[in-house]
């Protein structure tokens, strides 16, 4: 079986960084983790292709030699899934698909063209698929409630990547989340029983990297790596072993909920395994809307102190936060810069609230007639919020536009990462020296010259880089990079601007006429929940 992989692209996102990969003479900022698991739970007798789009086209002879598609896809992903499934059946090609968004929305990939919907977790689901393959069947959907044992998942398919396209790698411990967040669907797709791998088995996927000559970055993508600490531990009491007999070959980061803060031990092995960051997903530092949406876990302790404990050990904090809670009031943007200043958080990723299918704020909304069913799903920061809100969307839109916009003006992201940096330990592992890369020398040279020549922030951007050589200078290094993100900020804050007023526009517009016709066809009736809403906002 010649079997074509496909991984879609992405929009550009928040976590896009196109302008800093350029700089490196990279693509992509990590592999498709999913799909190359894929490859190694089928046939290890099938012959893989993988494309990801994200690198590279699909050539006409890879489209010919393939006797099966499969495509993967998050919700982020939605046009060019669809996109992709179409060209596969235009080809003749028999297609089978899964993923976050299939599982979701699995409509959409039916009425698309898909063949094969590989639903779910694929160590439960591709057995059956496999199955049905072997009676002949050209069609089904496959879906499994029982959650799989991932100690039995084979090593990822790494060496189907073009290493060099990307600018780190993924590896999963666990999946799984304790918590109950009402929109998040994590729990929904993977559940709230945490599940790991054995550390063994985590660290033959180093071996597996190692052996293939990766020498850079590492991001865990478990949801919350520390969601069962336990087995979380004792990964790392084995990994920071490995990482010392291998000089350190990589770094780490990953996302993990606030509560790490209060775990010494847990912050401090991470150090020891060269863990240099961690997203934290923050939300709001209204507590009213945190208990809202049910993430109490944010309101244990105070959300400053937490982050400050966790850069002071060495880990640099990113974080998430979201605007358009129910009961929200007005002013939370600023609320925002004002929490996001205070704590000296560099990288601040800032959205409007998402209904994601399934999710229990997903339900909690439909049941009130709420949900804008004809929102687009491909969700990033640039998707304007999908359902009606407690107070005008256009408040929410102008609010989170202007944040988005301050967050990330040159010289107040400049004083935000020195002054993270000043206070952030410097790693404990030493990694031997190693001669920098020319497209890395060429990248340091090209934001000396943008920030520290061509724009306003010149006299900033040395000031703070000598500061930082003089009281924290072990961290110089790690602080360069930061800044060069600068790069990718400057540009992305222009196009969630542009594209959430474009998108305001047409929704008003759009609304407008819809109500007037409503309004008009109803003079005598009482108008529907969400009539009423939209009349008061617009």
């Amino acid at each position: 079986m010649k079997v074509l992989l496909i991984y879609p692209v992405f929009p550009k996102t928040f976590w896009s960084y196109d302008k800093i990969l350029e700089l490196v003479n990279r693509k992509v900022l990590l592999p498709p983790l999913g799909l190359i698991t894929v490859a190694a739970i089928l046939p290890q007798d099938w012959n893989f292709t993988l494309v990801d789009r994200n690198v590279r086209e699909v050539t006409e002879a890879e489209w010919e030699s393939a006797d099966l598609v499969i495509i993967s896809a998050m919700i982020v992903h939605k046009s060019d899934l669809i996109y992709q499934v179409k060209a596969a059946k235009q080809r003749g090609k028999l297609v089978a698909v899964g993923g976050p968004y299939p599982t979701s929305v699995p409509q959409d990939a039916l009425d698309a063209g898909a063949d094969f919907l590989i639903l779910d977790e694929g160590e439960m689901t591709l057995p059956l698929f496999l199955e049905a393959l072997q009676r002949g069947e050209t069609s089904g959907v496959f879906r499994s409630e029982e959650k799989p044992n991932i100690t039995l998942t084979p090593i990822p398919r790494y060496d189907l990547l073009d290493l060099s396209a990307y600018d780190s790698m993924s590896v999963q411990f666990s999946r799984g989340c304790p918590f109950q967040c009402e929109f998040c669907d994590i729990i929904t797709l993977y559940g709230r029983k945490p599940r790991t791998k054995l550390p063994s088995q985590l660290l033959q996927e180093l071996d597996c990297l190692y052996k293939l000559g990766w020498r850079r970055g590492i991001f865990m993508v478990d949801d919350n790596f520390i969601g069962n600490k336990r087995n979380v531990k004792l990964l790392l009491k084995e990994l920071k072993v490995w990482q010392a007999e291998h000089r350190y070959p990589f770094r780490f980061n990953t996302e993990a909920s606030i509560d790490l803060a209060a775990d010494e031990e847990l912050m401090d092995l991470m150090l020891q395994c060269n863990f240099d960051a961690v997203f934290l997903g923050i939300e709001t530092p209204d507590e009213d809307s945190l208990k809202l949406t049910k993430k109490f876990q944010n309101t244990r302790s105070s959300l400053s102190d937490s982050i400050d404990k966790v850069m002071r050990v060495g880990l640099r904090p990113m974080a998430g936060f979201i605007i358009g809670f129910d009961g929200e009031k007005q002013g939370a943007g600023e609320r925002v810069i004002q929490f996001v200043e205070q704590a000296a958080i560099p990288t601040a990723m800032f959205g409007m609230l998402q209904a994601l299918p399934n999710t229990a704020l997903w339900n909690r909304l439909e049941t009130e007639n709420r949900l804008l069913i004809d929102s687009k799903q491909d969700i990033n920061q640039t998707t304007l919020i999908n359902f009606i809100p407690t107070r005008p969307i256009e408040e929410i839109a102008q609010e989170f536009i202007t944040t988005f916009w301050t967050l990330y003006e040159p010289e107040r992201y400049l004083d935000r990462v020195y002054r993270c940096f000043l206070k952030l330990a410097p790693s404990p592992c030493k990694a031997p020296f190693k001669t920098p890369e020319l497209s890395d020398l060429k990248a340091i040279a090209i934001v000396f010259w943008r920030q520290g020549f061509k724009r306003q922030t010149r006299w900033k951007f040395w000031h703070h880089l000598f500061g930082i050589l003089k009281h924290n200078p072990g961290v110089w290094e790690h602080y360069l990079t930061i800044c060069a993100h600068n790069e990718h900020f400057l540009e992305y804050r222009q196009a969630v601007r542009e594209q959430i007023e474009a998108q305001l526009a047409e929704y008003i517009a759009l609304r407008s006429a819809k109500l007037d016709t409503q309004i008009e066809e109803k003079t005598d009736v009482e108008l529907s929940p969400v009539e009423t809403v939209l009349t008061s906002h617009l």
